[in-house]
């Protein structure tokens, strides 16, 4: 759809090209960093939001989705929380500022609106693809964020967490990192609603690994009831690298998480693990594409997805095998548990192979809960519903207990108790 050209563009649409119009002369940024802004909302306002037409959106209709967007509220307040997992260190983003720009040893932290200022962001201001719709609102509206790199041989003790916490509004937030060789870390990128009130989120991460790092990126998203959140996570990888992505969705009424990865180096391993939890009528749309592009790489992703009510969730899961990629072992699984009769779960593996000496393979479940296994727990005493969040529990933590991190699982254990205690 062209914006200009439509007779009748959404409320959402004509939101987005006033918020534009009236904040331009404001946005942060040089010369170079302005024009990739004009660049991308002017792609965004000739195409349009997404709909089903578009193949990567076919099952998140974002322009029939995304009815209205909430007025810009710079005035508004989101202040840092204690750390998910006591002793890390909080790298606060509150409501779209930047408010801490020291690290421990070994991280360097600077501003991403010093990076727009000076025009050094202006060449990661591009979209990934022609439907990056995420990309382009994104990089229209971003004002601040968080640069980091972590040196070459840091091994960080406690994990760093980005903490994304806001009012209503709008908000978007930017956080290109990159990690040296031999680097070891734990990054939490974590998005809380703390004011309530409904609010506009975008965020993308940018991230590069050097050969030989271990690095584990989790993404904890627990927005507020009427919120949308449009994240995205690029991932290169260098050789030897072991990157663990966890990403666990318990709130939103609107979610599109992305993710991209591809390997930039032999021997690199990717494992993606994933926890959905839908309840009301939200929608929530995880959708990964992953690059096997060079031989001896390594991925897995298993996904568990637990639904209530007339909730809807999308995952949709691309790996693609290059024809140098030779001796790929790539794996995919999806797997749901719908607790209504009206919940909805749509599930697109994808596996386009172009060599011919690899390992590759997907599947896909979706079931009720087990009722021999509910039956087995309440003839021994257990009521009904504590025995039903019994058997989500154990469906969903066997993800969470691969951290082979104590404090860690503990606390996203109890991220997802919280939301069931709620959903129960």
């Amino acid at each position: 759809m062209n914006i200009q050209a439509a007779n009748r563009p959404t409320a959402a649409e004509a939101a987005l090209l006033e918020t534009y119009t009236d904040q331009i002369g404001e946005l942060p940024g040089d010369g170079a960093v302005l024009a990739a802004r004009d660049r991308l909302f002017d792609d965004l306002k000739r195409g349009g939001l997404p709909t089903r037409r578009i193949e990567s959106w076919h099952y998140t209709d974002l322009k029939s989705l995304l009815r209205a967007i909430p007025d810009n509220a710079p005035g508004a307040e989101g202040r840092a929380v204690a750390a998910i997992v006591p002793g890390a260190t909080v790298l606060a983003f509150e409501h779209g500022k930047a408010v801490a720009l020291s690290g421990p040893d070994g991280v360097s932290v600077v501003s991403y609106g010093a990076a727009l200022t000076d025009g050094s962001a202006a060449a990661g201001l591009i979209a990934y693809d022609r439907d990056d719709a995420i990309g382009r609102i994104n990089g229209s509206f971003v004002r601040d964020g968080y640069v980091l790199s972590i040196a070459a041989g840091t091994e960080l003790e406690q994990p760093l967490e980005l903490q994304a916490i806001h009012g209503a509004g709008q908000v978007h937030g930017r956080f290109p990192v990159e990690f040296g060789s031999a680097s070891k870390a734990t990054v939490i990128e974590r998005h809380l609603n703390a004011a309530g009130g409904a609010a506009f989120v975008s965020t993308v991460s940018d991230i590069k690994i050097g050969d030989g790092a271990e690095v584990t990126w989790i993404i904890v998203q627990a927005q507020g009831l009427e919120d949308t959140h449009l994240g995205q996570i690029k991932v290169e990888m260098g050789a030897n690298v072991k990157f663990r992505l966890f990403v666990i969705n318990a709130g939103g009424k609107l979610v599109r998480q992305e993710i991209h990865v591809f390997t930039a180096g032999e021997g690199s391993d990717f494992t993606l693990r994933g926890v959905n939890l839908l309840g009301g009528e939200s929608h929530t749309d995880v959708t990964m594409t992953l690059g096997h592009d060079l031989p001896n790489t390594t991925s897995t992703e298993i996904v568990r997805n637990v639904v209530f009510d007339r909730a809807k969730g999308v995952f949709q899961g691309q790996i693609r095998v290059a024809q140098d990629a030779q001796k790929t072992d790539a794996r995919m699984a999806c797997n749901t548990l719908l607790m209504s009769d009206e919940a909805e779960m749509l599930v697109k593996p994808e596996l386009e192979i172009f060599a011919d000496d690899v390992q590759c393979a997907h599947g896909a479940t979706v079931a009720d809960i087990d009722h021999k296994h509910l039956y087995y727990l309440m003839a021994r005493g257990i009521p009904e519903k504590p025995a039903r969040a019994l058997l989500i529990n154990a469906f969903v933590a066997e993800i969470v207990e691969e951290l082979d991190d104590e404090p860690l699982i503990e606390a996203l254990e109890g991220v997802i108790a919280d939301w069931l205690e709620s959903h129960e």
